[in-house]
């Protein structure tokens, strides 16, 4: 039984979920960023962001947006083309779910990886389309899923159906998947470092190890993304981070 059972189906739930769930998300995290009482916990100053950021946050939320738009289209056609077409689908022990669910972030972790890193590697593709991501120097929630419209597909998109696909988890799980993938994507966005930050504590792959990447030093490496850092230190691109104090109130996550 789920809230949205006789109201909604989950081929439904499992389209706009995420989508909703990212704008309350990430929206929650831009109204307190600015906020005074939140400025000891930022990786970057706000002068930071201001200066270095090459890209406005209207066009951040049109590029977002687009990239909904393309995920929304995607996810339609493809519980449509998966259902066998029954009203009732049984689902699978609690035990087969959670199995599904580690499955699924594995296999989006390593899509994620492989295709994120041959992007740094390939010149034409960084230049032509992953560098469109980078312009968020100083990252924030709301750019999250700031990409090019063609990555947004390839990394996003394409990486969410085969982790649906392979783990053979049902509409109803995948409502839980996505919306987790969604919540751990734009928390490793959000620039702050919080006390209780549950995902922050849990994954090594977190806020400071993601800003690593966005900063100069550290494009090529941590491409893991947005769960595991396996594949990064099975490859050799993980780059271990200290996180200091600045003086100015904050943290900094500084390269080792």
């Amino acid at each position: 039984m789920v809230p949205w059972e006789g109201y909604a189906s989950d081929e439904t739930m499992g389209t706009f979920a995420p989508i909703l769930l990212y704008w309350l998300y990430a929206g929650g995290y831009q109204l307190v960023l600015h906020r005074r009482p939140l400025q000891r916990y930022r990786l970057h100053t706000a002068a930071e962001e201001e200066e270095k950021n090459l890209v406005t946050l209207p066009a951040v939320v049109r590029g977002v947006l687009l990239q909904q738009l393309v995920q929304g289209v995607v996810a339609m056609v493809l519980f449509m083309i998966t259902s066998d077409g029954s009203t009732v689908v049984v689902q699978p022990s609690m035990v087969v779910q959670i199995f599904q669910f580690l499955v699924a972030m594995l296999v989006m972790d390593t899509w994620q990886y492989f295709v994120h890193r041959y992007m740094h590697q390939n010149k034409f593709l960084y230049r032509h389309i992953h560098s469109q991501h980078h312009r968020l120097i100083v990252p924030y929630a709301i750019g999250a899923l700031y990409n090019h419209p063609l990555e947004g597909l390839l990394l996003d998109t394409v990486g969410g159906a085969m982790s649906f696909l392979v783990s053979g988890m049902t509409p109803r799980t995948a409502v839980f998947f996505f919306c987790f993938a969604v919540l751990k994507t734009v928390d490793d966005h959000c620039g702050l470092w919080l006390p209780y930050n549950i995902f922050q504590h849990l994954f090594q792959n977190n806020t400071a190890y993601h800003d690593i990447h966005h900063q100069l030093q550290g494009t090529k490496y941590n491409y893991s993304q947005p769960f595991f850092s396996v594949w990064d230190r099975v490859l050799g691109t993980h780059m271990a981070y200290d996180l200091v104090s600045r003086k100015e109130g904050g943290f900094e996550a500084r390269p080792l």
